[in-house]
């Protein structure tokens, strides 16, 4: 790849703040007239060492090195590395205060890095807040050619596209109206058609979809999706899944300032639905001794596979998937009913699905080491993660034998496509499930 190929390159950049710290109040009168004579002074200096980090000696990693006031510096960001290609379209997710909204700020040149570089090649346009740029006096007609102009278009450029930003924002009516008098949802519109409209080179958009209702926000995933066929670049920060793995080719996951994974968007995104998971999705007792047990069966193994046998941890809402007991039956001739219980993330039993292997069931089995596996369906359970306690028991009397409770746990992403329950609809599906049923329709004129 030589340096045309790349749009955005994201090189060490680290941010730092200096928080501010409560001040010693004075007990006597003479302490308060001197901190009051003084204050003037103290108060210019305090303000120039928010912003001044010369005094800091800068470790490799983003520590502070032989200062003791570590307390009052806050690292937003720590040297963060990556690139973006030309027309790529590239997600970037984390949990909040994980330094996301930062590097937009510092990619759309609001505040420098404290240390790093930033190239980007190419006409930048930004939308990191509701009505970014606006200006509240003027009418919503000057803004687009204010949003316009400050992007480096040419006015006649601008009112090429006028009247598609328009349409798009569906806000005629009020186009001549000062801004400050628009709803929240009449301004996110006219901000979002001024910025993806106008052509730039690299797209920034921070959380653009979780405002609007819903028809606007598919409106926005649907422009936003013909952005990346049109070979432009964006950058696009959401917590919103499905519209990352749906719209990113790949993601960039920052926890915490640091960068913790990059690569395709469905595995980056299913590794960090699995990230609050205590449990893997494969786990083996090599010694038999710490194994769960009974007297008659022992736990062995537990995973998730894929249709193929390939042990995963996440999968596509569309994908077939199974989970694996592998169990040792120590003696001859007992019935045995293995199980799962499946539950969500807030502890929620999504299902308990009962071993019905007619080769097996309530049949004696001899000693020996069995594979049984339950297989899910695509379509059926909804985005997150998931958590599988595995357990039997002997039948005739029931006595159970092993029950390891979230033995294992796998992650489903979703999509918004043809083919899953929901669609083309930009917001999550409430629920456990998440089928995607059969559905038909009769109509009559009558």
């Amino acid at each position: 790849m030589n340096g045309g190929d790349i749009a955005v390159r994201i090189e060490d950049v680290a941010k730092v703040y200096r928080l501010g710290v409560r001040e010693q109040s004075s007990d006597n009168l003479a302490g308060v007239l001197w901190n009051f004579i003084r204050s003037p002074v103290s108060n210019f200096r305090k303000y120039r060492s928010l912003y001044n980090f010369s005094d800091l000696e800068l470790g490799a990693e983003g520590e502070v090195a032989g200062r003791q006031e570590q307390d009052n510096i806050l690292w937003a960001l720590r040297g963060v590395s990556f690139s973006v290609k030309v027309g790529e379209v590239v997600g970037i997710i984390g949990g909040n205060g994980a330094g996301k909204s930062t590097l937009l700020k510092i990619l759309s040149r609001i505040t420098p890095p404290t240390r790093g570089a930033v190239d980007i090649h190419g006409r930048v346009s930004s939308l990191l807040e509701v009505g970014t740029g606006f200006h509240p006096e003027l009418t919503g007609r000057e803004n687009v050619f204010l949003n316009g102009t400050i992007l480096g278009m040419r006015h006649k450029e601008v009112a090429q596209k006028f009247d598609e930003i328009v349409a798009f924002s569906e806000v005629e009516k009020f186009l001549d109206t000062p801004v400050k008098r628009y709803s929240s949802g009449m301004r996110v519109r006219l901000a979002f058609a001024v910025a993806a409209h106008l052509e730039p080179e690299v797209l920034i958009v921070d959380e653009v979809l979780a405002v609007g209702d819903a028809a606007f926000q598919q409106k926005c995933m649907n422009k936003m999706q013909d952005v990346g066929r049109e070979g432009r670049t964006v950058l696009f920060v959401s917590h919103n899944m499905p519209a990352v793995t749906t719209l990113c080719d790949r993601v960039v996951w920052l926890k915490q300032g640091h960068k913790v994974a990059e690569g395709p968007a469905q595995d980056i995104v299913g590794e960090y639905l699995l990230a609050g998971a205590v449990t893997a999705s494969h786990r083996e007792w090599r010694d038999p001794a710490t194994a769960p047990s009974g007297e008659f069966a022992r736990l062995r193994a537990a995973r998730i596979v894929s249709e193929r046998g390939e042990l995963i941890e996440h999968c596509d809402i569309r994908e077939r998937i199974g989970i694996q007991m592998e169990f040792e039956v120590l003696k001859d001739g007992e019935v045995m009913l293995p199980h799962f219980m499946v539950k969500n993330d807030t502890g929620v039993v999504a299902f308990v699905t009962l071993d019905h292997d007619p080769g097996w069931y309530q049949k004696p089995r001899p000693a020996g080491r069995y594979v049984s596996t339950a297989w899910i369906p695509g379509n059926m359970l909804n985005e997150g993660p998931y958590f599988v306690d595995c357990s039997l028991l002997t039948r005739h009397p029931d006595v159970v034998q092993f029950d390891e409770p979230e033995t294992i746990s796998f992650a489903v992403t979703g999509s918004m496509e043809e083919g899953t329950a929901r669609g083309d609809w930009p917001g999550r599906l409430a629920g456990v499930v998440s089928p995607a049923l059969e559905w038909s329709t009769e109509y009559s004129r009558d």
